[in-house]
């Protein structure tokens, strides 16, 4: 009896191990789109007049959490009776994540005219701030819901070959880590300038020390998203990359003599602007008819 018990509880300490060890492999993999999520819901959680910010962000997380209660039991069925089909949806993942890279960078070297979006909540009133918040909110799930598939699938592909219960353990420690984590972040970095607003009214001195920090966190907001979204961009190209030189014979044997990343880098890259290039064409036949 003793002798039964105590295996049991080695078999556990096992799977526990064994857990730890690819939880942390599938972070990692995840990892880029980490970024990206954290840079878009960022964008998408600012904006809003101080006391809102709050409350919009818990919106949208548990809308996030919404969706990882969707996404994981597909997923795991998937994996479970149909576990080719996990490696065509990271496979058409890949490409919509090449797709929004090189969408971004596009975007960003060729002129192109912006839809003006105004942001004036002083003029509006509060029904129309509330159907503007649930605009937003909306928004900002849907795309959760596509970068949690790719997260869930992503993570999933790097323990397909392990037993079920070490998928369902590993895949949803990494899908409820991606939801803390990046709505935590994403409420740190949207309450910066709150924050240094909060310092800068410390004291009545014009120069103070608290003044100084104050300003440098208000006007390091602007900074850092646009830095997240510059390098959420890289690394989704980097994800997308991998998820082909890994699952794909062909780039897999493509330029062996090149550091992995850059390889990875430039596949992303590649497939990325022809998935663009393709994707505009046919908008065009479609708005030219």
């Amino acid at each position: 009896m003793a002798s039964g018990f105590f295996a049991i509880l080695d078999d556990v300490a096992a799977l526990l191990d064994d857990v730890a060890t690819m939880s942390k492999v599938a972070t990692k993999k995840t990892a880029g789109i980490l970024g990206d999520d954290l840079a878009v819901n960022a964008e998408k959680a600012s904006g809003f007049v101080s006391s809102r910010e709050i409350p919009v962000l818990w919106a949208i997380t548990k809308g996030s959490l919404l969706n990882k209660i969707i996404i994981l039991p597909i997923a795991f069925l998937l994996s479970a009776f149909l576990p080719w089909a996990v490696t065509v949806i990271l496979i058409l993942g890949g490409i919509y994540l090449a797709f929004e890279g090189a969408e971004k960078i596009y975007e960003f070297f060729v002129p192109h005219e912006h839809k003006a979006s105004p942001m004036d909540t002083k003029a509006m009133g509060k029904a129309e701030i509330l159907a503007m918040e649930k605009k937003k909110i909306k928004s900002a799930i849907v795309t959760d819901f596509i970068l949690s598939v790719e997260i869930v699938i992503i993570a999933l592909g790097t323990v397909i070959q392990e037993p079920l219960v070490t998928q369902i353990v590993v895949v949803s420690i990494v899908a409820l880590l991606a939801t803390v984590g990046v709505y935590g972040i994403v409420a740190l970095i949207v309450r910066m300038d709150e924050f240094g607003t909060r310092l800068i009214n410390l004291n009545k001195e014009n120069n103070s020390i608290s003044d100084k920090i104050g300003r440098f966190f208000v006007s390091a907001l602007p900074k850092v998203i646009k830095a997240l979204s510059v390098i959420g961009t890289i690394a989704l190209l980097l994800v997308s990359g991998g998820i082909f030189v890994h699952n794909i014979d062909f780039f897999h044997h493509l330029l062996p003599n090149l550091p992995g990343i850059l390889v990875e880098f430039g596949v992303g890259l590649l497939i990325g602007f022809l998935s663009l290039f393709i994707f505009k064409g046919v908008k065009t036949m479609f708005v030219k008819k």
